[in-house]
């Protein structure tokens, strides 16, 4: 299977676990995604009052500097783990 199909069919699964992640695997799932996706982060940090939204930022910016392809095959594994701990 291509790394773009796998790395989708991971991003549609990973939706339905039976419990959710915790917080922060769902934050890495996320900056692993945006990196992935978009490459590195392009939008301005959330200000102070928006939790989530810096979180998230963090999350994505952690991730600068990694390539795309680094990015989908990271985020497959932490799927993967993700899927077998929760269950689907």
């Amino acid at each position: 299977m291509p790394l773009k199909a796998e790395f989708e069919q991971y991003a549609k699964d990973v939706k339905n676990v039976k419990t959710r992640p915790t917080n922060s695997e769902m934050l890495d799932l996320y900056g692993l995604y945006k990196q992935a996706i978009v490459g590195d982060i392009n939008i301005d940090k959330p200000g102070l009052l928006d939790m989530e939204g810096k979180a998230k930022w963090d999350s994505w910016n952690s991730k600068k500097g990694i390539s795309n392809e680094d990015a989908m095959n990271a985020y497959i594994s932490l799927a993967k783990e993700v899927i077998e701990k929760y269950g689907m």
